[in-house]
């Protein structure tokens, strides 16, 4: 794949950068979370792909360059940029770059070398739809301090007795960290008004990428919301970084078996229908979630 460039009438010529636009985990044709593929981004510094983030306004978006092994045509680097920084991991913008690779390059095994770590994809195709499955870094989960969970409820508007005693909080993490805490209702779910600012200051001390509110529906059924404002959106669609690291948590607290398959639901109360699964292995600390995706706008040039 090449950088095109262009000749500036002041300088040297200088790169511009070809931008795939995928949904990935829709549940429906308006549902998914949209991302920007960039698969060929040698040739841009951090301004430039922080800059092309924030012009493209998704939560996040991927750029892609060769991977460490030259002759491996299926390795390859990934860095996420939300409109904001540089984050260490996105789970949705994977799925949509395996796709949009799996479409050029056909099905089959991708790897990719993130900042999280190593990351293997696979591609296939279900239906006449293609879907990734990604395995995660090995993740881990540990307690929240209870001061912290009051700190985010405060912001969030939330009271304790909201809160499902069956799922406590925990700190979990499976590529980047996120603060998990479970509803006890739907309703409390569906009701979100949080403070954008206060929440981002608690989430920055503690390094969280989301704060993943969950509701279980059945022992292996789950709806999520995920706040993102560390990344300047107020909540993100699917978060398949943050549906590694639930894998993670739901296993940690013992909740499902060490086979499992999760269904998680998310996007429904924006308007944005999504569906993440979340497969647990015996004798495998890693977690795989799969999704699919698909092109949703006119690839275009910026510069």
């Amino acid at each position: 794949m090449t950088n095109p460039t262009e000749s500036t009438p002041t300088g040297p010529a200088r790169p511009t950068a070809e931008v795939l636009h995928y949904t990935a985990f829709p549940a429906g044709p308006t549902g998914g979370n949209g991302a920007g593929v960039i698969l060929d981004a040698s040739g841009l510094d951090d301004a430039e792909m922080v800059a092309i983030a924030a012009e493209l306004g998704y939560s996040e978006s991927a750029f892609v360059t060769a991977g460490p092994d030259p002759d491996d045509g299926r390795s390859f680097t990934l860095r996420f940029f939300s409109p904001k920084a540089e984050v260490g991991f996105c789970g949705h913008a994977t799925v949509a770059t395996a796709v949009a690779l799996g479409e050029r390059l056909g099905e089959g095994e991708f790897g990719f070398h993130t900042a999280a770590g190593h990351v293997p994809v696979t591609v296939r195709e279900d239906n006449g739809t293609l879907k990734a499955t990604l395995t995660s870094v090995e993740p881990y989960v540990h307690d929240a301090a209870p001061s912290d969970v009051t700190e985010a409820l405060a912001a969030l508007g939330w009271q304790p007795g909201e809160l499902d005693a069956a799922l406590p909080a925990r700190i979990a993490f499976a590529g980047v960290r996120h603060l998990v805490l479970a509803a006890a209702t739907r309703e409390r779910l569906a009701d979100l008004d949080y403070d954008f600012d206060r929440l981002m200051k608690l989430m920055r001390r503690l390094d969280l990428t989301t704060v993943q509110l969950v509701w279980r529906e059945t022992p292996t059924v789950f709806h999520v919301r995920d706040p993102f404002p560390v990344g300047g959106v107020v909540e993100d669609p699917a978060t398949g970084a943050a549906a590694a690291a639930f894998g993670a948590y739901a296993r940690d607290l013992g909740l499902v078996p060490a086979n499992a398959r999760l269904i998680l639901h998310q996007g429904h109360d924006m308007g944005r229908p999504s569906l993440l699964e979340v497969d647990l292995h015996a004798g495998d600390a890693r977690i795989r979630v799969t999704g699919a995706a698909s092109r949703i706008r006119q690839d275009r040039q910026l510069r």
